[in-house]
């Protein structure tokens, strides 16, 4: 029997073993997409206990709480950073098979070198004693953890009116080695479904650009002016989170006067705001493509289905699911559109729902164009298809119907600055895919060839298709 989370964790043939600790193990990390805030990187925050590093907007934590009937005082509520933490020690051992349990001790393990010791009730003080003095070091502020972890490049998730300061902070530090660059998320700028909230929003707009916005054209000159200066700061990446493609078609004149019934504050009806969104969507990827960006779109999420949650704690709470949208016409329509004007910039689709897979993984070979190798990826298992299940479905089908030697890999999208060990996961699940297919002989046993596709799909890949300069390592 082997041991919990050893060395072997997850690799089950003598090849995977090799593939993992001769090849993948000891790659950089080029983390593409997250939420991390850039603040706490700027200044390099210290946390002052291992709650407020580990617990603090941890979605899917919160829902492993809530599903053991943990009361919301202990989750997002009042009580105190330890009694929030005994109650998620507490729950831990009921999240066996659930990736929770092995994200867990993975995370006590790479960080604070915890091992043989599993967190639950009677282990929680202990455990919580033991990191949150650890955290109190220099070796645990943010930007030594993401030196620790080998992490070469961030990319943060920002909205077009943000300042940019703490990017710019870090821009101008040479002792930082970490590369730590924005990513446009404009999707405010289509949000037209409630007219306060967008206007509010375009009045921030105004601000940042500094420029009046009274008509449809000065909303686009606007943005452009936030995507210029986004670039200016080494952006080179957009991030769009919608529920599936927006395709309705429009003329320019129609969506002058949504804009300026919006502006007004009126409200739209149905098809108004599919119009909108349609064309946001195109204008924005165009702004993408003449730029030589990387545009990404996650699809699929149900978002805020708890309305009493939401009233209560607000977005981003944990009550986001998986939706059931059409997906293949309008992708199909939106992306022909952008080839047709040969405004189609470098993609990554990223789907929720894993029924999607093979829809996603035959979608991008209709729009590889021969120039540029995997110009259209399908993105990493995403949300709830980050863990091991979704990671192998991820992956065969992206090999059943693409090259998975052009992938560009895991990242991680998390707030959290303890979840880098994620990459480590996915690296362990792609060796053991490949190691079980070379001795079942679907696979040559040919440790150089597949061990230099395992350096691509782990760092190199992402290196050569985004086009981010990383300072040579000293």
């Amino acid at each position: 029997m082997k041991s919990f989370l050893d060395e072997d964790f997850l690799l089950q043939t003598d090849t995977a073993k090799k593939l993992y600790h001769g090849h993948a193990e000891d790659m950089p990390i080029f983390d593409y997409h997250c939420h991390l805030p850039v603040q706490e990187i700027a200044e390099n925050k210290k946390f002052e206990n291992l709650t407020q590093i580990w617990l603090q907007g941890d979605h899917y934590k919160w829902r492993a709480m809530r599903a053991d009937g943990i009361d919301e005082k202990f989750i997002t509520g009042e009580a105190d950073d330890y009694e929030k933490f005994e109650a998620w020690a507490a729950a831990v051992p009921k999240t066996l098979r659930n990736p929770l349990y092995h994200w867990t001790h993975l995370e006590l393990k790479r960080y604070f070198e915890i091992e043989g010791r599993l967190l639950n009730s009677d282990t929680a003080k202990e455990i919580y004693t033991t990191c949150t003095a650890m955290l109190q070091t220099d070796a645990f502020s943010t930007q030594s953890i993401l030196q620790k972890m080998n992490v070469k490049v961030v990319c943060t998730t920002d909205d077009p009116v943000d300042s940019l300061e703490y990017h710019l902070q870090l821009k101008s530090d040479q002792s930082f080695p970490v590369v730590v660059l924005p990513a446009f998320r404009p999707d405010k700028a289509m949000a037209v479904e409630s007219p306060a909230a967008f206007n509010d929003w375009v009045d921030q707009l105004e601000a940042a650009a500094n420029l009046a916005i009274g008509t449809y054209s000065s909303f686009l000159e606007a943005l452009r002016q936030r995507h210029d200066f986004f670039h200016s700061v080494g952006c080179r990446l957009s991030d769009h989170g919608i529920e599936r493609p927006y395709t309705r078609k429009y003329t320019e004149a129609e969506i002058r006067r949504i804009f300026e019934k919006v502006r007004n504050g009126e409200a739209l009806r149905e098809s108004e705001i599919e119009r909108f969104k349609a064309a946001m969507l195109i204008e924005l990827a165009i702004m993408d493509a003449e730029k030589g960006w990387t545009q990404q779109f996650h699809l699929g999420a149900l978002r805020n289905t708890n309305s009493r949650a939401m009233q209560q704690l607000g977005p981003d709470t944990g009550y986001d699911t998986i939706g059931d949208f059409e997906i293949a016409r309008p992708l199909a329509e939106f992306l022909d559109r952008l080839e047709t004007q040969a405004k189609l910039a470098k993609t990554i689709l990223y789907n929720i729902n894993p029924r999607d897979n093979a829809l996603i993984a035959a979608m991008i070979g209709n729009f590889q164009d021969g120039r540029v190798p995997g110009k259209i990826q399908f993105g990493s298992g995403w949300w709830y298809n980050d863990q091991k299940d979704g990671m192998e479905k991820q992956i065969n089908a992206l090999s059943n119907m693409g090259l998975l030697a052009r992938f560009v890999g895991m990242l991680t999208d998390s707030r959290s600055f303890l979840s880098y060990p994620r990459h480590e996961y996915f690296r362990r699940v792609l060796c053991n895919l490949f190691g079980t297919d070379v001795e079942n002989g679907e696979l040559p046993d040919d440790i150089e060839l597949i061990g230099n596709m395992v350096k691509d799909i782990c760092y190199n890949n992402a290196v050569n298709y985004f086009g981010i300069d990383i300072p040579e390592s000293e």
